[in-house]
C-alpha cells in the first residue's frame, strides 16, 4: 500500500498500487509518516484523500445549516446522490415526498378513566417496487415531517436490499414509559383501526421500531383479522413465532451490523482481532452487534444506553451485559465493566470503529470535528445529520450508512412475510444464513459503486437503490 497525503498537507490515506492517483493527491515518503492510529486511519474513495478544491466540486455541504427534520435530511441526501446517476427529473420529483401522509386522533381512554387524545401518522412514501414497509414508534418526539423522513429512508433501504417494498414509516406521539401494559395495548388497537383501510399484506406492512416490540405487532395483527374475519398474520412483521413471527427478526439489525462492520474491517485491511469498537446505545441493536462483533474477536472497548457508558481500553466482555431492553439500567449499573464515563464522550474516543446505534442526530455538526474514530458504521436510523457527513467526507472518515448496515430488520421481515404467506417457518439456522447471503450481495453492490465512481459509501448505497427505483417507475410510467 502506498500512502497519499492531500496537497494542502492535510491527512494522510491509503492508495492500492495499481491504481491512478486523482488530480489534487501525492504520495507521502514512508519517513513522513506517523507511527499510530493516523497510519492505519482509512480513508474513503478507495483510500485516497482529495485537495482542497476537489472536495469542494465533489459538493461536500458542511457550510451548510444543520437540516432541521428527518425529511429535510433525507432530501439533501436524495439532492447529492442524484448528481451521481442518471435518472429522470421527473422521478426525482415524485421521490422528493411521500405519496400519502395519514394523520389520525386517537382517544386513549386512561386506567384511571380519564380519556386522553393522542394523534398518530403512517407516511407512506413510494411503493413502485411492492407494498410500503417500515416500523410503527411510540415516542414523544413523533412527528409528521419525521415519518415521511424515515418513510424516505426506508424506500432507498429496501432499494438497496433489493427487497420488494416501498418505504412507509409510522407513530404515535406519546411516552410508552407513561403507558400502563393496558393503555398500550388500547392504544395500539384503535391506532390499528384507524389506519385499517391504509395497511394491509399486500399494502402497508408495519413492524416494531423505538417503544414497540413484538408484543405491540400480536396486539395489531389481532385487531386487524378481527375486523377481516381471519387471520391474518403477514398484516405485520415481528410478531412473536408463535402467531408466525420469525426466529431471529429481533436480533437481525444488529447482525447485519455486526455482519457490514466485519466486511468493512476487511476492505479496509483491519484485523477483527485487533480492532476497537466503541457501541453508543445498547438496545436491541447495539447489544446484538455488540455481542456479535465480540463472539468474532473484536475488542468492544465502550458501550452505552441512555444512562450513560463504559470504557476499558482492554476491552469488555459485552455477554455479561444485559441489553437496555432486558434490563434499563444495565450498563451503568455493571460492576468490574470499565469505568463509567459521558455519552458524548464515547462519540469522541480514538478508536477504530464507532458505531451510533441509539437515536438519530446524534452525530452533528457540533461534535463531528471531535470524533476520532477512523470509521463510523450506523446502526441507528439517520444518527448522521447531512452538515456532519460533509464533516467526516472532508476529514476522509468512511461512513457506512444505516440503509445499509442496519437493513438486517427490514430483511428478515421479508423473509417473515414469506413465511406467513406460505404457512411454513423457517429454523434460525436458515433465517442467519440467509441474512448472510442477502447482505454480502448488496455490500457487494455498494462496494462496486463506490469503486466505480469514486463515491462515499452513501452516495453509492443511494445511487444502487436510485437505480432499481428508477428503473420501475420508468417501466410503470404514470397514470392516468
Amino acid at each position: 500500500m502506498v500512502r497519499l497525503r492531500r496537497s494542502d498537507g492535510k491527512d494522510v490515506g491509503l492508495h492500492r498500487p495499481g491504481s491512478s492517483l486523482p488530480v489534487g493527491w501525492v504520495p507521502v515518503p514512508h519517513h513522513s509518516l506517523t507511527i499510530g492510529s493516523e497510519l492505519r486511519n482509512p480513508r474513503r474513495r478507495n483510500g485516497y484523500s482529495m485537495s482542497a478544491n476537489v472536495a469542494e466540486e465533489a459538493g461536500d455541504a458542511s457550510d451548510k445549516d444543520e437540516p432541521e427534520s428527518a425529511l429535510e435530511n433525507a432530501k439533501h441526501q436524495l439532492a447529492r446522490a442524484t448528481k451521481h446517476v442518471d435518472i429522470d427529473p421527473n422521478v426525482v420529483e415524485r421521490l422528493k415526498r411521500p405519496r400519502k401522509i395519514h394523520e389520525v386522533s386517537l382517544p386513549l381512554r386512561r386506567d384511571d378513566g380519564s380519556v386522553e387524545v393522542l394523534t398518530g401518522f403512517r407516511a407512506q412514501h413510494d411503493s413502485v417496487r411492492g407494498p410500503y414497509k417500515g416500523g410503527l414508534r411510540y415516542h414523544p418526539e413523533v412527528s409528521r415531517d419525521e415519518c415521511a423522513g424515515l418513510a424516505m429512508w426506508m424506500t432507498w433501504k429496501c432499494a438497496v436490499m433489493d427487497l420488494p417494498f416501498g418505504g412507509a414509516k409510522g407513530g404515535v406521539v406519546v411516552d410508552p414509559k407513561d403507558l400502563s401494559s393496558k393503555e398500550k395495548e388500547r392504544l395500539t388497537r384503535r391506532f390499528t383501526q384507524e389506519i385499517r383501510s391504509a395497511i394491509g399484506p399486500t399494502k402497508d406492512i408495519p413492524a416494531p421500531d423505538m417503544g414497540t416490540d413484538p408484543q405491540t405487532m400480536a396486539w395489531l395483527m389481532d385487531a386487524y383479522s378481527m375486523q377481516e374475519d381471519e387471520t391474518i398474520p403477514g398484516v405485520v412483521t415481528g410478531k412473536p413465532p408463535a402467531i408466525g413471527g420469525s426466529e431471529g427478526r429481533e436480533e437481525a439489525p444488529g447482525r447485519s451490523v455486526a455482519i457490514i462492520t466485519r466486511e468493512a474491517c476487511e476492505y479496509y485491511d483491519y484485523d477483527l482481532s485487533e480492532t476497537t469498537v466503541a457501541v453508543q446505545g445498547f438496545g436491541s441493536v447495539g447489544a446484538n452487534a455488540a455481542r456479535l462483533l465480540y463472539e468474532w474477536d473484536a475488542n468492544i472497548v465502550a458501550v452505552s444506553d441512555v444512562n450513560g457508558a463504559r470504557y476499558d481500553a482492554d476491552g469488555i466482555d459485552v455477554d455479561k451485559i444485559p441489553s437496555h431492553d432486558e434490563e434499563p439500567e444495565a450498563v451503568t449499573a455493571a460492576t468490574g465493566v470499565g469505568e463509567k464515563i459521558p455519552n458524548e464522550e464515547l462519540l469522541e474516543l480514538d478508536v477504530d470503529v464507532l458505531i451510533p446505534a441509539a437515536i438519530g442526530n446524534v452525530l452533528t455538526e457540533e461534535n463531528a470535528d471531535d470524533v476520532s474514530a477512523d470509521m463510523i458504521v450506523e446502526g441507528a436510523n439517520g444518527p448522521t445529520t447531512f452538515a456532519a457527513g460533509a464533516i467526516f467526507d472532508d476529514r476522509d472518515i468512511p461512513v457506512i450508512p444505516d440503509i445499509l448496515a442496519n437493513a438486517g430488520g427490514v430483511t428478515v421481515s421479508y423473509f417473515e412475510w414469506l413465511q406467513d404467506i406460505n404457512r411454513r417457518a423457517w429454523s434460525l439456522e436458515r433465517v442467519n444464513e440467509e441474512l448472510e447471503t442477502e447482505m454480502l450481495s448488496a455490500w457487494a453492490d455498494v462496494k462496486d459503486e463506490v469503486e466505480d465512481k469514486d463515491l462515499t459509501w452513501r452516495d453509492a448505497a443511494y445511487v444502487v437503490a436510485l437505480k432499481r427505483i428508477a428503473a420501475a417507475h420508468e417501466f410503470r410510467g404514470v397514470w392516468p
